[in-house]
Formats: C-alpha cells, structure tokens, sequence
C-alpha cells in the first residue's frame, strides 16, 4: 500500500510520496527506470545545448547534473526534470561569444539570484493569466520544436539509421502493449545499441555529438571585477535568463500537474529553480530551467511520479558520462532520436486540432492557440512565444468585452412636463469600450437635462473616468445639465478620486 503525501501535493492525495516509493519495490523500480531514461535522454541534449551557448560540453552536462540533483530537493513540482536547455542557452550565448566563460557564469550566477527574488515578489501567482488556449499553443510547438530537433540526426546519414529508428518506434509504441516492467524506451536504447555493438556497424552515435568529462565538476567561482560595468553587461541576460526560465518552468509545472492531477507550489518551484541556478553556477554549469520533452519522458512515458526520479536522473547522468562514458559514447543516436519523436507525439495535443474540436471552439481561441504556436516554432523560443499569445489573448477578449456595452436613450417628461434624456449603460467599461462611449450620445437633440444611469455597468480605469469628463464638459458647453446615478461603491471612489483631474477627449 503507498501513503499519500498531501503537504506536498497540496491536498491531492492520489501522489505517492518518497517515503511509500521507497517502501514499494514497483514504485521505486519505476522511478529508477524513469530516472535511467531520462539520464541517456539528457546526454545529447546537454551536448547540443552547450554548443549552441558556445561552451565545452562539459559545461552543459554538468549543469543537467547540478540541476537536476538541486530541483528534486528544492523544487516544487515532483517528477518534474529540470537540466540545461536550448532557451536559457540560447539568451546567455552572446555572453561568452563577446565576454567569455567567466562573464557567462557571473550571467548565470545573477540570472538564479533574480529568479529567487521574483518568486518572493509573487511572479508565480502570474500564472492564473495565461489562457488555457496559449497553453495548448504551448504544448503544441513543443512537440514540433522536439520533433523539429530530430530531423538533423535523420539528414545524411547511413540508409541505416532510418530503418534503426523504426524499430525503436515500434518497441516503444508496441512493448507496452505486451509487458510495462521495464520503461519501453529503456528496452529500445539497450536492444540498438547491442544489435550495433554484435554487428560491428557504424552509425551516427553520442561520441560523434562531443567529448564526454572524465572527471568530477568542480566549485569554480567567475573571475569577474565586481564593479558597476560588470553589472551593466551581464544583468539585462541574467534578466533575460531569468524570466524565460521561470516561465518555461512554471508552464511546465501546471503541464505535469494537468497529467498527473496533482497541485504543485508554483513559488516553491520558482524559487527552488534560482536556487539551483546559483549552485550551478557555482560549479561552473550554464545554468537551465525545467525540460518539459525530459519531464513527459519521465512522467507520461515512463510513470514516474516522484523526487527519486528527478534525483536519479542526474546521478544517473553524471555517473554514466564519467564512470561509463565509453559505453555512453556508442548508443546509435537512432535509438535516442526514436525516443524523442515518440515524446513529440505523445506531448502534441492532437484533439485541438481536430475539425470537429476547430469547429466547436470559438475563432479568437484558435487564433490564439495557432499566434502561439507560429511565433514559438518561428522563434524557437518559448517564452517569445507564450508572451505573444497572451497578448493576442488580452487583446481579443479586451475586443470581445469591448462590444458587450451597450447604451439606451429614452426620454422622460415630468409632471410638469419638463423632458429628460436618460442614458442607461450596461456592461463593463475599460480603455476599450469607454473610447467608444463618448460617441453614443445626442449632444445637439438631447434635452437640459441628461441622466447616465451607470447601475448596469461598472468603471474599471481612468479611461473610463476620462470619457465621461469628456461627455459632461461637451454638455455643459451646451448648457445642459448631466447627473450621473447608480454608481456602485468601487466605482464611485474611482470617479470621484479622477474626475476633474485628467485632461478631456
């Protein structure tokens, strides 16, 4: 029987906790399997993300290292992989282009400082405003950016090498089908590489990807002048390193919790990644951020539901690249580029576009989830490209809330028969829909007095504010009298706080 751990799943009690994993045979073979996986997985990763940054390989495969054993510790999402990556390489690359390794490990060092710092400030609460239809973009140019990765390991090489990484395909797809003991991946890696190694054939392997470490990461610290113009040229990439990490891992987090329904601490997460950032840093890796084609290996493919997973994962790594480096060193990259694919098209929300779901969702939902996805694969940057989804999201529901006000003229006439135009408005009012309001009413025809009922309605900005200064100023100019009724409490205070003091339409 497996306890649950509601602390750290923040009441789903459905997630087994380290300690039952660890008193479970099954549960603890998955997770090392998982971790096992993840770890080959890593490798080639770690190797072409260090040279995208411009950096030894070493540097890369050390901070997958550093990472991952941080994260499973301080993170807030278990099971959650969290090693160098493509986005956070490809934001401090200049840095050692134009400064060197130093300046970048200062970069890297002040990037993890920034990050705690913003989730003490709340940055993870921010979370609640990305749509679920950037979400979806979201998952969907990752699984084309993963698959996108692959194409130039299947780009001249040995006839070979296709026919190698069906089978890896079909060993995925099929193995679960018959026996889940051993994570299917796991089997295809070990069942190519034996068939190269029995066969003495030569094909593209993860030696031919860069020289793999000997020996142990070290505490190495930057020998940077700390004064003002070192600040000055290694902040606005830490910045930059900063949030693209924090959202890549953040959106990740909520991914993994969707799957495994579970809750994660999104603060807890945010800070736990700076922290890691800055001990890696001290060992002289380049720094990283969740990966989410590694996390949905270790958690959608191989089960895994734990910290163990996440914490093997990087022992794994480091003991396979300096312990077993040479036996690392000829798995056919067929075998790793099969896994991926796999990976790509099980993390693809593939109902989301299908035509019956297309037909049903409405269009500024779609164009929403396809902006995101055309800018994150165009980008190659996934935070470029979440950020241009949810202003494409803000701006067409501001547009859509926009067109929900309506006003209504009727006149009523007293006992004494004196006429007064009465203006009802119902809806909310904001920059995009009080712009508008200004226009909606009859300055020339209208009586002496004009009432605004504004009970259906409620004034959100100083925008608003600003557009019925505008409206009263027009009608006095006229001399005709406005009163304005039905204002709820907030917006009252709002009004009265900001009329009369900004300038009219």
């Amino acid at each position: 029987m497996t306890r649950t751990c509601g602390s750290r799943q923040h009441g789903d009690e459905r997630a087994p906790s380290v300690l039952s994993a660890l008193r479970s045979p099954r549960l603890l073979r998955t997770e090392v399997l998982a971790g096992l996986v993840v770890a080959l997985a890593l490798i080639p990763e770690a190797i072409s993300f260090s040279i995208i940054a411009g950096v030894d390989p070493r540097v890369g495969l050390f901070a997958s290292f550093t990472m991952a054993v941080s994260i499973a510790f301080l993170g807030g999402r278990p099971a959650m992989i969290s090693a160098a990556t493509g986005a956070v390489a490809l934001v401090i690359a200049p840095v050692m282009r134009d400064h060197g390794y130093d300046y970048l490990i200062a970069t890297v060092l002040l990037g993890g400082a920034i990050q705690v710092l913003l989730s003490v400030a709340g940055v993870a609460k921010l979370m609640r405003f990305i749509p679920r239809s950037v979400m979806v973009g979201f998952v969907n140019a990752l699984a084309i950016l993963i698959f996108a990765a692959q194409l130039p390991h299947l780009v001249d090489v040995p006839f070979l090498v296709y026919p190698m990484t069906a089978v890896g395909i079909a060993v995925i797809v099929g193995l679960p089908r018959v026996s889940q003991v051993v994570p299917a991946p796991l089997v295809a890696i070990v069942a190519l590489t034996g068939f190269i190694v029995l066969a003495g054939l030569t094909v593209p392997d993860v030696g031919d990807e860069g020289e793999l470490p000997d020996s142990l990461p070290r505490l190495f610290l930057p020998d940077v002048p700390l004064e003002l113009e070192t600040l000055k040229i290694v902040a606005p990439y830490a910045l930059a390193m900063a949030l693209v990490g924090l959202l890549e891992s953040l959106l990740t987090a909520k991914l993994v919790d969707d799957i495994t329904d579970t809750r994660s601490d999104k603060t807890r997460e945010a800070w736990g990644q700076g922290a890691s950032n800055v001990i890696t840093g001290l060992f002289g890796g380049m720094g990283g951020c969740a990966m989410i084609g590694q996390t949905m290996i270790n958690v959608k493919v191989s089960g895994a539901r734990t910290r163990i997973s996440t914490f093997l994962a990087g022992v794994f790594l480091l003991l396979l690249v300096v312990g077993f480096g040479d036996v690392v060193a000829i798995i056919p990259m067929a075998a790793l580029v099969a896994v991926m694919v796999m990976v790509a098209v099980g993390t693809f929300d593939w109902h989301s576009v299908r035509p019956a779901t297309l037909r049903r969702m409405p269009k500024s939902e779609t164009a929403v989830m396809l902006a995101t996805v055309a800018v994150t694969v165009a980008t190659h940057n996934l935070a470029i490209g979440v950020a241009v989804g949810v202003l494409v999201a803000m701006t067409l529901f501001a547009r859509r809330v926009a067109h929900l006000t309506e006003t209504r003229r009727d006149l009523v006439e007293d006992e004494a028969g004196e006429v007064t135009a009465v203006y009802t408005v119902t809806g909310e009012l904001f920059f995009a829909s009080s712009n508008d309001l200004y226009t909606q009413f009859d300055y020339v025809e209208d009586p002496d007095r004009v009432v605004i009922d504004l009970g259906a309605s409620h004034i959100w900005d100083a925008s608003t504010v600003a557009s019925l200064d505008a409206i009263t100023t027009k009608y006095e100019r006229k001399g005709k009298a406005v009163t304005m009724v039905g204002l709820d409490e907030a917006s009252a205070e709002r009004h009265g706080r900001l009329t009369g003091e900004l300038s009219a339409h």
